[in-house]
C-alpha cells in the first residue's frame, strides 16, 4: 500500500519559517514528480512548488524566493523549506506524487496523496 505522510505543519507567526516533510511508503518515487499542494476552505487545491525526478522546479510565483522544495531520493522523501511566512499562506499542505516519468502542475496529473498537514500563520 502506498502512503505519503505529512509532518512538519503548525502554527508560526508572519515572517517565520517552517519545513514541512513527506515520507512516502510502498513504492520508490525517484522517477516520479513529487510536488506539494495546497488548500484554504472554500478554495480549490493549488500547486505551491513541484520537483521532477529530472529538470528544472516549479515554483507558483506567490512563493517564489520564500520557499524551497527538495528531495532525498535515498529517503523516499520530499520536503518544503518555507520561510518569510505570510498569513496568506495559511492553508493545508498535501504533499504528492506522480507515476513514473510524469510532470504535472495540476492535480489531476498526481497519483499518490498525502492526508495534509496543517499550516497557520498568525499576523
Amino acid at each position: 500500500q502506498v502512503q505519503l505522510v505529512e509532518s512538519g505543519g503548525g502554527l508560526v507567526q508572519a515572517g517565520g519559517s517552517l519545513r514541512l516533510s513527506c515520507a512516502a511508503s510502498g513504492r520508490t518515487f525517484s522517477s516520479s514528480t513529487m510536488a506539494w499542494f495546497r488548500r484554504v476552505p472554500g478554495k480549490e487545491r493549488e500547486i505551491v512548488a513541484a520537483k521532477p525526478w529530472s529538470g528544472s522546479i516549479y515554483y507558483r510565483d506567490s512563493v517564489k524566493g520564500r520557499f524551497t522544495i527538495s528531495r532525498d531520493n535515498a529517503k523516499n522523501a520530499v520536503y518544503l523549506q518555507m520561510s518569510s511566512l505570510k498569513p496568506e499562506d495559511t492553508a493545508v499542505y498535501y504533499c504528492a506524487a506522480t507515476s513514473d516519468y510524469q510532470f504535472a502542475t495540476a492535480q489531476g496529473g498526481y497519483q499518490y496523496w498525502g492526508r495534509g498537514t496543517q499550516v497557520t500563520v498568525s499576523s
